[in-house]
Protein backbone atom coordinates (compact mmCIF):
# COMPACT_ATOMS: atom_id res chain seq x y z
CA UNK A 1 0.00 0.00 0.00
CA UNK A 2 1.44 3.34 -1.05
CA UNK A 3 2.45 5.83 1.62
CA UNK A 4 2.74 9.58 1.20
CA UNK A 5 6.51 9.46 0.99
CA UNK A 6 7.04 12.50 -1.25
CA UNK A 7 3.68 14.24 -0.93
CA UNK A 8 0.24 13.67 0.56
CA UNK A 9 -1.46 11.23 -1.79
CA UNK A 10 -5.16 11.51 -2.60
CA UNK A 11 -7.79 8.78 -2.78
CA UNK A 12 -11.48 8.32 -1.95
CA UNK A 13 -13.71 5.73 -0.35
CA UNK A 14 -15.03 3.94 -3.42
CA UNK A 15 -18.34 4.78 -5.05
CA UNK A 16 -18.69 7.64 -7.51
CA UNK A 17 -21.80 9.03 -9.23
CA UNK A 18 -23.52 6.73 -11.72
CA UNK A 19 -25.30 8.15 -14.76
CA UNK A 20 -29.10 8.22 -14.64
CA UNK A 21 -29.51 5.59 -17.36
CA UNK A 22 -27.34 3.15 -15.40
CA UNK A 23 -29.17 3.90 -12.15
CA UNK A 24 -32.49 3.20 -13.86
CA UNK A 25 -31.25 -0.19 -15.08
CA UNK A 26 -29.92 -1.18 -11.65
CA UNK A 27 -33.13 -0.03 -9.95
CA UNK A 28 -35.27 -2.09 -12.32
CA UNK A 29 -33.06 -5.15 -11.89
CA UNK A 30 -33.18 -4.83 -8.10
CA UNK A 31 -37.00 -4.98 -8.29
CA UNK A 32 -36.81 -8.20 -10.29
CA UNK A 33 -37.67 -6.63 -13.63
CA UNK A 34 -36.10 -7.89 -16.84
CA UNK A 35 -33.15 -5.75 -17.99
CA UNK A 36 -31.37 -5.90 -21.33
CA UNK A 37 -27.94 -7.36 -20.53
CA UNK A 38 -26.24 -5.75 -23.50
CA UNK A 39 -27.61 -2.32 -22.58
CA UNK A 40 -26.42 -2.75 -19.00
CA UNK A 41 -22.93 -3.79 -20.14
CA UNK A 42 -22.69 -0.82 -22.46
CA UNK A 43 -23.74 1.60 -19.73
CA UNK A 44 -21.24 0.11 -17.25
CA UNK A 45 -18.42 0.33 -19.80
CA UNK A 46 -19.13 3.98 -20.60
CA UNK A 47 -19.60 4.91 -16.93
CA UNK A 48 -16.35 3.21 -15.90
CA UNK A 49 -14.38 5.02 -18.59
CA UNK A 50 -15.96 8.30 -17.48
CA UNK A 51 -15.11 7.98 -13.77
CA UNK A 52 -11.55 6.85 -14.51
CA UNK A 53 -11.06 9.90 -16.72
CA UNK A 54 -12.61 12.22 -14.13
CA UNK A 55 -10.54 10.87 -11.23
CA UNK A 56 -7.32 11.36 -13.13
CA UNK A 57 -8.36 14.86 -14.20
CA UNK A 58 -9.16 15.75 -10.58
CA UNK A 59 -5.75 14.59 -9.38
CA UNK A 60 -6.69 11.38 -7.58
CA UNK A 61 -3.57 9.28 -6.97
CA UNK A 62 -5.14 6.05 -5.72
CA UNK A 63 -8.27 5.37 -7.75
CA UNK A 64 -10.77 2.70 -8.70
CA UNK A 65 -13.74 2.04 -11.00
CA UNK A 66 -16.18 4.04 -8.87
CA UNK A 67 -18.20 0.83 -8.35
CA UNK A 68 -20.00 1.53 -11.63
CA UNK A 69 -20.61 -2.16 -12.31
CA UNK A 70 -22.44 -2.78 -9.02
CA UNK A 71 -25.93 -1.93 -7.84
CA UNK A 72 -24.59 -1.09 -4.37
CA UNK A 73 -21.55 -1.68 -2.23
CA UNK A 74 -22.84 -4.97 -0.80
CA UNK A 75 -26.20 -6.18 -2.20
CA UNK A 76 -24.51 -7.21 -5.45
CA UNK A 77 -23.31 -10.37 -3.68
CA UNK A 78 -26.76 -11.91 -4.08
CA UNK A 79 -25.91 -12.64 -7.73
CA UNK A 80 -22.58 -14.28 -6.87
CA UNK A 81 -23.53 -16.38 -3.86
CA UNK A 82 -26.12 -19.00 -3.09
CA UNK A 83 -28.68 -18.72 -0.31
CA UNK A 84 -30.31 -15.30 -0.81
CA UNK A 85 -33.99 -14.61 -1.42
CA UNK A 86 -37.03 -12.94 0.06
CA UNK A 87 -36.79 -9.52 1.69
CA UNK A 88 -35.09 -8.16 4.82
CA UNK A 89 -36.75 -5.70 7.17
CA UNK A 90 -33.71 -3.64 8.15
CA UNK A 91 -34.06 -1.69 11.42
CA UNK A 92 -34.03 2.06 10.92
CA UNK A 93 -30.99 3.88 12.24
CA UNK A 94 -31.79 4.98 15.78
CA UNK A 95 -31.08 8.65 15.16
CA UNK A 96 -33.57 8.69 12.28
CA UNK A 97 -36.20 7.00 14.44
CA UNK A 98 -35.76 9.77 17.01
CA UNK A 99 -36.09 12.55 14.43
CA UNK A 100 -39.01 11.52 12.18
CA UNK A 101 -39.13 14.81 10.30
CA UNK A 102 -35.68 14.00 8.92
CA UNK A 103 -37.11 10.73 7.58
CA UNK A 104 -39.98 12.61 5.95
CA UNK A 105 -37.48 14.79 4.13
CA UNK A 106 -35.49 11.73 3.05
CA UNK A 107 -38.60 10.04 1.67
CA UNK A 108 -39.17 13.00 -0.63
CA UNK A 109 -35.65 12.54 -1.97
CA UNK A 110 -36.19 8.79 -2.39
CA UNK A 111 -38.90 9.42 -4.95
CA UNK A 112 -36.24 9.08 -7.64
CA UNK A 113 -35.12 5.66 -8.95
CA UNK A 114 -32.67 3.95 -6.60
CA UNK A 115 -31.56 0.60 -5.18
CA UNK A 116 -32.84 0.25 -1.61
CA UNK A 117 -30.45 -0.91 1.10
CA UNK A 118 -33.23 -1.28 3.68
CA UNK A 119 -35.05 -4.01 1.76
CA UNK A 120 -32.23 -6.30 0.68
CA UNK A 121 -32.73 -10.07 0.30
CA UNK A 122 -32.40 -12.42 3.28
CA UNK A 123 -30.22 -15.46 3.82
CA UNK A 124 -32.75 -18.25 3.32
CA UNK A 125 -30.26 -21.06 2.64
CA UNK A 126 -26.59 -21.92 2.77
CA UNK A 127 -24.46 -18.98 1.65
CA UNK A 128 -21.62 -20.08 -0.61
CA UNK A 129 -19.50 -18.44 -3.30
CA UNK A 130 -20.81 -19.49 -6.71
CA UNK A 131 -19.58 -17.38 -9.58
CA UNK A 132 -16.22 -15.69 -10.11
CA UNK A 133 -17.09 -14.46 -13.60
CA UNK A 134 -18.86 -11.19 -12.63
CA UNK A 135 -15.87 -9.95 -10.66
CA UNK A 136 -13.50 -10.96 -13.46
CA UNK A 137 -15.62 -8.94 -15.91
CA UNK A 138 -15.52 -5.91 -13.60
CA UNK A 139 -11.75 -6.12 -13.22
CA UNK A 140 -11.30 -6.58 -16.96
CA UNK A 141 -13.51 -3.57 -17.62
CA UNK A 142 -11.47 -1.43 -15.26
CA UNK A 143 -8.23 -2.57 -16.89
CA UNK A 144 -9.64 -1.67 -20.30
CA UNK A 145 -10.65 1.79 -19.07
CA UNK A 146 -7.17 2.35 -17.64
CA UNK A 147 -5.60 1.32 -20.94
CA UNK A 148 -7.31 4.21 -22.73
CA UNK A 149 -5.65 6.83 -20.52
CA UNK A 150 -2.30 8.51 -21.13
CA UNK A 151 -1.82 8.90 -17.37
CA UNK A 152 -2.02 6.24 -14.68
CA UNK A 153 -2.93 6.10 -11.03
CA UNK A 154 -0.05 5.76 -8.58
CA UNK A 155 -1.99 2.78 -7.21
CA UNK A 156 -5.42 1.24 -7.64
CA UNK A 157 -7.86 -0.11 -5.09
CA UNK A 158 -10.99 -2.23 -5.24
CA UNK A 159 -13.84 -2.44 -2.75
CA UNK A 160 -15.59 -5.45 -1.27
CA UNK A 161 -17.98 -5.64 1.68
CA UNK A 162 -17.14 -6.93 5.12
CA UNK A 163 -18.92 -10.12 6.14
CA UNK A 164 -20.59 -8.16 8.94
CA UNK A 165 -22.43 -5.65 6.76
CA UNK A 166 -23.74 -8.42 4.52
CA UNK A 167 -24.95 -10.43 7.52
CA UNK A 168 -26.55 -7.45 9.26
CA UNK A 169 -28.25 -5.84 6.27
CA UNK A 170 -29.15 -9.05 4.43
CA UNK A 171 -30.82 -10.57 7.43
CA UNK A 172 -30.54 -14.11 8.71
CA UNK A 173 -33.42 -16.52 8.14
CA UNK A 174 -31.31 -19.68 7.94
CA UNK A 175 -28.30 -19.87 10.30
CA UNK A 176 -28.57 -20.73 14.02
CA UNK A 177 -26.84 -17.48 15.03
CA UNK A 178 -25.53 -14.20 13.67
CA UNK A 179 -21.97 -15.38 14.36
CA UNK A 180 -22.50 -18.51 12.25
CA UNK A 181 -23.94 -16.40 9.44
CA UNK A 182 -21.02 -13.94 9.55
CA UNK A 183 -18.56 -16.85 9.37
CA UNK A 184 -20.34 -18.33 6.36
CA UNK A 185 -20.36 -14.98 4.54
CA UNK A 186 -16.65 -14.53 5.29
CA UNK A 187 -15.90 -17.88 3.68
CA UNK A 188 -18.01 -16.93 0.67
CA UNK A 189 -16.24 -13.58 0.28
CA UNK A 190 -12.75 -15.01 0.58
CA UNK A 191 -12.39 -15.92 -3.14
CA UNK A 192 -13.38 -12.37 -4.09
CA UNK A 193 -10.89 -10.83 -1.67
CA UNK A 194 -8.09 -13.01 -3.01
CA UNK A 195 -8.96 -12.37 -6.67
CA UNK A 196 -8.86 -8.60 -6.16
CA UNK A 197 -5.38 -8.67 -4.66
CA UNK A 198 -4.17 -11.19 -7.24
CA UNK A 199 -5.02 -8.64 -9.93
CA UNK A 200 -2.70 -6.10 -8.29
CA UNK A 201 -5.21 -3.90 -6.48
CA UNK A 202 -5.28 -2.82 -2.86
CA UNK A 203 -8.34 -4.45 -1.30
CA UNK A 204 -10.64 -2.07 0.58
CA UNK A 205 -13.01 -3.77 3.00
CA UNK A 206 -16.16 -1.67 3.40
CA UNK A 207 -17.24 -2.19 7.00
CA UNK A 208 -19.86 0.30 8.15
CA UNK A 209 -21.11 -2.53 10.38
CA UNK A 210 -18.13 -1.99 12.66
CA UNK A 211 -19.56 1.39 13.71
CA UNK A 212 -23.07 1.84 12.29
CA UNK A 213 -24.59 -1.33 13.74
CA UNK A 214 -24.25 0.21 17.20
CA UNK A 215 -27.22 2.45 16.35
CA UNK A 216 -28.95 -0.06 14.07
CA UNK A 217 -29.00 -3.76 14.92
CA UNK A 218 -27.53 -3.21 18.41
CA UNK A 219 -29.39 0.01 19.23
CA UNK A 220 -31.26 -1.53 22.19
CA UNK A 221 -28.41 -3.62 23.55
CA UNK A 222 -25.42 -2.85 25.78
CA UNK A 223 -22.25 -1.46 24.21
CA UNK A 224 -20.37 -4.61 25.23
CA UNK A 225 -22.71 -6.72 23.09
CA UNK A 226 -21.88 -4.57 20.09
CA UNK A 227 -18.14 -4.72 20.77
CA UNK A 228 -18.39 -8.51 21.01
CA UNK A 229 -20.02 -8.47 17.57
CA UNK A 230 -17.13 -6.31 16.31
CA UNK A 231 -14.62 -8.81 17.67
CA UNK A 232 -16.39 -11.78 16.11
CA UNK A 233 -16.71 -10.02 12.77
CA UNK A 234 -13.05 -9.03 12.71
CA UNK A 235 -12.06 -12.60 13.57
CA UNK A 236 -14.13 -13.89 10.64
CA UNK A 237 -12.66 -11.20 8.39
CA UNK A 238 -9.12 -12.11 9.46
CA UNK A 239 -9.83 -15.74 8.57
CA UNK A 240 -10.97 -14.67 5.09
CA UNK A 241 -7.86 -12.51 4.68
CA UNK A 242 -5.41 -15.15 5.89
CA UNK A 243 -3.78 -15.60 2.48
CA UNK A 244 -3.41 -11.87 1.74
CA UNK A 245 -0.53 -9.68 2.96
CA UNK A 246 -1.97 -7.15 5.46
CA UNK A 247 -0.27 -4.26 3.69
CA UNK A 248 -2.48 -4.92 0.66
CA UNK A 249 -5.70 -4.32 2.61
CA UNK A 250 -7.31 -1.18 3.99
CA UNK A 251 -10.38 -1.18 6.24
CA UNK A 252 -13.12 1.42 5.71
CA UNK A 253 -15.18 2.11 8.83
CA UNK A 254 -18.03 4.61 8.98
CA UNK A 255 -21.20 5.45 10.88
CA UNK A 256 -23.56 5.49 7.91
CA UNK A 257 -23.31 7.61 4.79
CA UNK A 258 -26.50 9.63 5.19
CA UNK A 259 -27.30 13.20 6.14
CA UNK A 260 -28.91 12.57 9.51
CA UNK A 261 -28.38 13.82 13.07
CA UNK A 262 -25.97 10.94 13.96
CA UNK A 263 -26.63 11.66 17.64
CA UNK A 264 -26.58 7.93 18.41
CA UNK A 265 -23.23 7.17 16.78
CA UNK A 266 -20.78 5.24 18.93
CA UNK A 267 -17.61 7.16 19.69
CA UNK A 268 -14.34 6.11 18.09
CA UNK A 269 -12.57 5.76 21.46
CA UNK A 270 -14.11 2.42 22.53
CA UNK A 271 -13.93 1.10 18.96
CA UNK A 272 -10.32 1.78 18.08
CA UNK A 273 -8.66 -0.98 20.18
CA UNK A 274 -11.00 -3.54 18.59
CA UNK A 275 -10.43 -2.26 15.06
CA UNK A 276 -6.71 -2.58 15.66
CA UNK A 277 -7.09 -6.37 15.73
CA UNK A 278 -7.94 -6.47 12.01
CA UNK A 279 -5.37 -8.08 9.73
CA UNK A 280 -5.00 -4.99 7.54
CA UNK A 281 -2.46 -2.27 6.81
CA UNK A 282 -4.62 0.82 6.80
CA UNK A 283 -7.76 2.48 8.08
CA UNK A 284 -10.15 4.62 6.02
CA UNK A 285 -11.93 6.78 8.55
CA UNK A 286 -14.67 9.43 8.51
CA UNK A 287 -13.09 12.59 9.94
CA UNK A 288 -14.78 15.44 8.05
CA UNK A 289 -18.42 15.25 9.06
CA UNK A 290 -19.58 17.39 12.00
CA UNK A 291 -20.12 14.43 14.33
CA UNK A 292 -16.63 12.91 14.10
CA UNK A 293 -14.31 15.73 13.06
CA UNK A 294 -12.94 15.96 16.61
CA UNK A 295 -11.81 12.35 16.80
CA UNK A 296 -8.30 13.04 15.58
CA UNK A 297 -7.79 13.50 19.32
CA UNK A 298 -8.63 9.83 19.84
CA UNK A 299 -5.96 8.83 17.34
CA UNK A 300 -3.49 11.12 19.09
CA UNK A 301 -4.28 9.58 22.47
CA UNK A 302 -4.60 5.93 21.45
CA UNK A 303 -2.28 5.79 18.45
CA UNK A 304 -2.73 4.16 15.06
CA UNK A 305 -1.66 0.49 15.02
CA UNK A 306 2.00 0.04 14.10
CA UNK A 307 2.64 0.22 10.39
CA UNK A 308 -0.89 1.21 9.44
CA UNK A 309 -1.62 4.12 7.14
CA UNK A 310 -4.58 6.41 7.70
CA UNK A 311 -6.81 7.50 4.85
CA UNK A 312 -8.25 10.54 6.59
CA UNK A 313 -11.73 11.50 5.48
CA UNK A 314 -11.36 15.24 4.88
CA UNK A 315 -14.27 15.62 2.43
CA UNK A 316 -17.90 15.19 3.55
CA UNK A 317 -19.86 13.01 1.11
CA UNK A 318 -23.35 14.01 2.27
CA UNK A 319 -23.34 17.75 1.57
CA UNK A 320 -23.04 19.90 -1.56
CA UNK A 321 -20.83 22.38 0.26
CA UNK A 322 -17.40 22.26 -1.39
CA UNK A 323 -14.62 22.28 1.17
CA UNK A 324 -12.07 25.06 0.77
CA UNK A 325 -8.56 23.68 0.10
CA UNK A 326 -7.37 25.42 3.27
CA UNK A 327 -9.99 23.49 5.25
CA UNK A 328 -8.79 20.26 3.65
CA UNK A 329 -5.18 21.14 4.49
CA UNK A 330 -6.08 21.97 8.10
CA UNK A 331 -7.82 18.62 8.49
CA UNK A 332 -4.86 16.78 7.03
CA UNK A 333 -2.47 18.60 9.34
CA UNK A 334 -4.54 17.56 12.36
CA UNK A 335 -4.59 13.95 11.15
CA UNK A 336 -0.84 13.95 10.54
CA UNK A 337 -0.11 15.38 13.99
CA UNK A 338 -2.42 12.79 15.54
CA UNK A 339 -0.67 9.91 13.76
CA UNK A 340 2.76 11.44 14.31
CA UNK A 341 4.00 10.94 10.75
CA UNK A 342 2.58 12.69 7.65
CA UNK A 343 3.96 9.91 5.45
CA UNK A 344 1.37 7.57 6.98
CA UNK A 345 -1.56 9.82 6.00
CA UNK A 346 -3.49 9.90 2.72
CA UNK A 347 -6.20 12.42 1.88
CA UNK A 348 -9.59 10.82 1.35
CA UNK A 349 -13.34 11.15 1.65
CA UNK A 350 -15.59 10.17 4.54
CA UNK A 351 -17.44 7.59 2.45
CA UNK A 352 -18.55 6.95 -1.12
CA UNK A 353 -20.60 9.39 -3.18
CA UNK A 354 -23.15 6.82 -4.45
CA UNK A 355 -22.98 3.83 -2.12
CA UNK A 356 -26.19 2.48 -3.64
CA UNK A 357 -27.25 3.36 -7.17
CA UNK A 358 -29.35 6.52 -7.09
CA UNK A 359 -28.81 7.35 -3.40
CA UNK A 360 -25.97 9.83 -3.82
CA UNK A 361 -26.71 13.12 -2.07
CA UNK A 362 -24.05 15.20 -3.84
CA UNK A 363 -24.57 16.45 -7.40
CA UNK A 364 -22.13 14.90 -9.86
CA UNK A 365 -20.46 18.16 -10.87
CA UNK A 366 -20.00 18.98 -7.18
CA UNK A 367 -18.37 15.59 -6.57
CA UNK A 368 -15.61 16.43 -9.04
CA UNK A 369 -15.22 19.88 -7.54
CA UNK A 370 -14.83 18.30 -4.10
CA UNK A 371 -12.14 15.97 -5.44
CA UNK A 372 -10.30 18.92 -6.96
CA UNK A 373 -10.46 20.62 -3.56
CA UNK A 374 -9.06 17.41 -2.07
CA UNK A 375 -6.13 17.58 -4.50
CA UNK A 376 -5.47 21.25 -3.82
CA UNK A 377 -5.74 20.84 -0.06
CA UNK A 378 -3.36 17.89 -0.13
CA UNK A 379 -0.85 20.03 -2.04
CA UNK A 380 -1.10 22.73 0.62
CA UNK A 381 -0.66 20.19 3.40
CA UNK A 382 2.34 18.71 1.60
CA UNK A 383 4.07 22.08 1.66
CA UNK A 384 3.52 22.35 5.40
CA UNK A 385 4.19 18.78 6.46
CA UNK A 386 6.52 16.97 4.06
Amino acid sequence: MRRSDDRILTTHAGSLPRPKALVDLFARASRGEAVDAAALTAQVTAATEHVVRQQLACGIDVGNDGEQARESFFTYVRTRMSGFGGRSERPLMRDLARFPTVVERMLVELGRPHVSLLAAPQAIGEVRHLDAAPLARELDGFAAALATRDRAFAETFWTAPSPGIVACAMQNAHYPSLDAYVAAVADALRPEYEAIVARGHVLQIDAPDLAMERHTLFADRPLDDFLTFVDHTIAALNHALAGIPPDRVRLHVCWGNYEGPHTDDVDLAPLLPHLGRARVGGLVLSMANPRHAHEHRVLAAEGLPNGWVLVAGVIDTTTNYVEHPEVVADRLERAAHAVGDPHRVLAGTDCGFDTSAGLGQVAEEVVWEKLRALRDGAALATGRLC
